[in-house]
C-alpha cells in the first residue's frame, strides 16, 4: 500500500486525547499530521494549508471545544472546498453540523479507547482502501529488533479485516512478529496494534 497523508484536525484543548488515539496509527505506513504538532515555534495553523492540501483524508476530532473551535470549522470547510474525503470521530452529544451531517461519525469514547482506536481503525482501513471498502489493505508496522542490539528491521503484517481483529482481541490472542535474525518475538494488541511485551530467543 502506498503511503496515504491523514490530516487531524482539533482543538488545541484536545491534544492529549488525539495523541492517545492516533499513537498506534502513526506506526502503520501513514503519514499522519496531527494539527497542532506541525506548526513550528513562530508560525500559525494557517500555515498547514498545504499539508491539509495534500492530504487523502481529514479525520476532524469532535468533542464540546472543537466543534465550535474557529480553525477545526476552517479545515472543514477547506477540504469540502478541495474535494477531501472526511472521517468525523465524535464524543458521545457532539452533533455533527454543517458539511458534517452527510459523513457518519466513529463514536470516540474516552472511557473505552480500546474500542474507539479499533473502530478508527476499521474506518481508516475503509476510507484510505485503493479498491474500495471490501478490499483490506496490507498494512504494517516495522521497527528494529531491539534485544541484545540486534537491529535487525521486524515487520509485523495487518492482513486480518477489523472483524477478525476484534476477535483475536476478545479471546485474548496477539498479533505476533518474529525476528529473522534472532528469533525474538514480538506481541501487539490487535485491536489497537499496540505494542504489548518482547519474547527472548531461548
Amino acid at each position: 500500500m502506498a503511503e496515504e497523508q491523514v490530516f487531524v484536525s482539533h482543538a488545541p484543548s484536545d491534544l492529549d486525547l488525539v495523541q492517545e488515539l492516533f499513537s498506534t496509527v502513526q506506526n502503520l505506513y501513514i503519514d499522519v499530521h496531527v494539527a497542532l504538532e506541525q506548526i513550528e515555534p513562530g508560525r500559525n495553523r494557517q500555515d498547514l494549508e498545504g499539508r491539509l492540501t495534500n492530504s487523502d483524508l481529514l479525520v476532524v476530532v469532535l468533542t464540546e471545544e472543537s466543534a465550535t473551535n474557529s480553525w477545526v470549522n476552517q479545515e472543514i470547510g477547506y477540504a469540502v472546498a478541495k474535494g477531501i474525503p472526511i472521517l468525523p470521530l465524535a464524543a458521545d452529544g457532539v452533533e455533527l453540523e454543517g458539511y458534517l451531517q452527510r459523513h457518519e461519525a466513529v463514536a470516540l469514547d474516552p472511557d473505552e479507547m480500546e474500542v474507539t482506536v479499533c473502530n478508527l481503525l476499521a474506518r481508516l482501513r475503509s476510507e484510505l482502501a485503493p479498491l474500495g471498502t471490501l478490499s483490506t489493505p496490507n498494512w504494517f508496522v516495522r521497527f528494529p529488533c531491539n534485544f541484545e542490539n540486534c537491529g535487525t528491521p521486524v515487520t509485523l503484517d495487518v492482513e486480518e479485516t477489523q472483524k477478525k481483529l476484534w476477535q483475536m482481541y476478545e479471546h485474548n490472542q496477539a498479533l505476533v512478529a518474529g525476528c529473522e535474525d534472532c528469533d525474538a518475538q514480538y506481541f501487539f494488541n490487535p485491536a489497537t496494534l499496540g505494542y504489548v511485551r518482547r519474547e527472548d530467543p531461548v
